[in-house]
């Protein structure tokens, strides 16, 4: 059975629950404050996406508002969320479980995304994440989690906001994590345990006064690694935002 949810919300409050089986689409184009989501997806090839998401290429999502609050819950394989959201002062929460399942979301993409809290918490193998935050206007006070167990994933996290602290730690081997913290204050702090990981970070942040024998004028940049791993491959470019060329 192949069933479609469509949700047009133009409300200052809202709570949506929702949940699905196989092959089920979850549409929202939502503008409003004080929003409360919660969605509880359970089987294969979901789609949580815009206002077209059948086809296997969903658009994305839209949700505008401020003080937001989304609480999703995936269970099972191949299955698809699309951003973006635009929301100030919000609170993010993820969890997937299974396999094969594939994020692109992007919170900020045409404006604000100040004061923002996200966690992930991943199990599984084979997901592609793609997360964006601060894309077009640089957001500030950005707390990320992740949580990640299993193998072969793949995570491509930009965020580009003053304040960031981003932990993430990952259980599994093979896993392949790219990410870039820009603008401001930066925090990173990584526990990996698992083999043959693959790990990009670039950080680039502070105030930097050129010239021979200067330094940060405000040392405001941390990158915390606790690796236990054979055959991983570790690159850290850790540099002052001005001199991002």
């Amino acid at each position: 059975m192949n069933k479609l949810l469509s949700l047009v919300l133009l409300l200052s409050t809202g709570f949506i629950f929702a949940q699905a089986t196989d092959d089920n689409e979850i549409n929202i184009t939502q503008t409003g404050d004080t929003l409360k989501l919660y969605i509880d997806q359970i089987g294969f090839g979901n789609k949580v996406g815009g206002d077209d998401a059948s086809g296997g290429s969903p658009s994305a999502m839209a949700i505008t508002g401020a003080t937001l609050e989304f609480d999703l819950d995936f269970t099972g394989n191949s299955n698809i969320l699309f951003g973006p959201v635009v929301a100030d002062s919000s609170y993010y929460k993820l969890d997937f479980t299974g396999d094969s399942n594939e994020i692109d979301w992007n919170i900020g993409y045409i404006g604000s995304a100040d004061d923002s809290n996200i966690n992930f918490d991943v199990t599984g193998d084979s997901n592609e994440f793609d997360l964006d935050q601060g894309y077009v206007v640089s957001a500030e006070r950005l707390n990320a989690d992740l949580i990640l167990i299993g193998d072969n994933n793949i995570f491509d996290v930009d965020w580009e906001s003053d304040d960031l602290t981003w932990d993430f730690e990952v259980t599994g081997g093979s896993n392949n994590i790219n990410t870039l913290q820009k603008d401001g204050a930066q925090y990173l702090e990584v526990e990996l345990n698992g083999d043959s990981a693959d790990v990009d970070i670039n950080q680039l942040s502070g105030t930097w006064v050129s010239g021979a024998g200067n330094s940060c004028a405000t040392p405001n940049a941390k990158i915390t690694l606790d690796i236990t791993s054979d055959n991983a491959i570790i690159q850290l470019n850790q540099k002052d935002a001005a001199n991002d060329s």
